[in-house]
């Protein structure tokens, strides 16, 4: 399979998810030799079957974000099978929305997203970091509320800001080995809906405290979006697949906003 990243490796970290396995497959579709990586083994595999099924190639492993050696015995096996790495896309997400102000918000409540999304995201770059090559990018995926204020979202808005700064970090640190880092803030997607995931999680309680169905509070965001609408699974992925790609050799450091026009840089 030929392609933008034929002969690359990419690890996908999330990839038994909706937004990572839709990565996964833009990847495999421009020719990289795919490495899924979560924490559920069935999903992981029919995310694998999907890939093989439309000429691509997968693998996966069962791997927990929130431990550091696993990420690295990841790394370190997926750098020995493949001869290093190239791309690394992290899907992992831990939103967790408090939905109480910050004068009722307990400390471990503030931290709980704090400790797991930074943590994820700064041992997954680190563990592939000592593994890849000239050329290579490490992709991350972000939420808005970095640059938005609200109840409830104070945790988790200070991780996202701390994961543009490890990326914009990583930016400087790691270009003498041309080595690029890209973050895509992307907004609600709705089609993560519809895939038993960590998003119906999220969002159930907010619709259920306004009385209204996720359908409709779908709706209510994109209508206070710019352009009326939200972003998909595939405008994400090919966002994931233009930083990764050789398209974007000059950009580094950046933030992709893919949020219809809820956040203007």
């Amino acid at each position: 399979m030929q392609g933008e990243l034929a002969g690359k490796v990419a690890v996908v970290h999330g990839g038994s998810g909706a937004i990572g396995g839709a990565v996964a497959r833009a990847f495999a579709r421009e020719g990289a030799r795919v490495f899924l990586a979560a924490r559920g083994r069935g999903r992981l595999e029919t995310a694998v079957a999907a890939i093989a099924a439309a000429g691509g190639s997968a693998e996966a492993d069962c791997v927990d974000a929130l431990d550091p050696d696993a990420l690295a015995a990841h790394a370190d096996a997926v750098a020995e099978r493949a001869g290093g790495i190239d791309v690394v896309f992290n899907a992992v997400g831990f939103v967790h929305v408090q939905g109480v102000p910050f004068a009722e918000l307990s400390l471990a409540d503030f931290e709980l997203p704090v400790h797991r999304y930074i943590r994820s995201q700064y041992a997954i770059a680190q563990a592939a970091a000592r593994h890849m090559r000239a050329g290579g990018a490490i992709v991350s995926l972000v939420t808005p509320v970095a640059r938005m204020t609200g109840p409830g979202f104070l945790g988790h808005c200070v991780a996202c800001a701390g994961v543009e700064a490890i990326s914009r970090h990583l930016a400087g640190e790691l270009a003498p080995r041309g080595i690029r880092t890209v973050c895509l803030r992307s907004h609600a997607i709705p089609e993560t809906l519809q895939h038993g995931s960590h998003a119906r999680e999220v969002f159930q309680p907010q619709a259920d405290a306004a009385g209204i169905g996720l359908d409709e509070m779908m709706r209510g965001a994109a209508d206070s979006t710019l352009l009326k609408r939200l972003p998909t699974l595939e405008e994400i992925a090919g966002a994931a697949m233009y930083a990764a790609s050789p398209r974007a050799a000059s950009m580094t450091g950046a933030i992709l906003n893919l949020t219809s026009g809820v956040l203007l840089d």
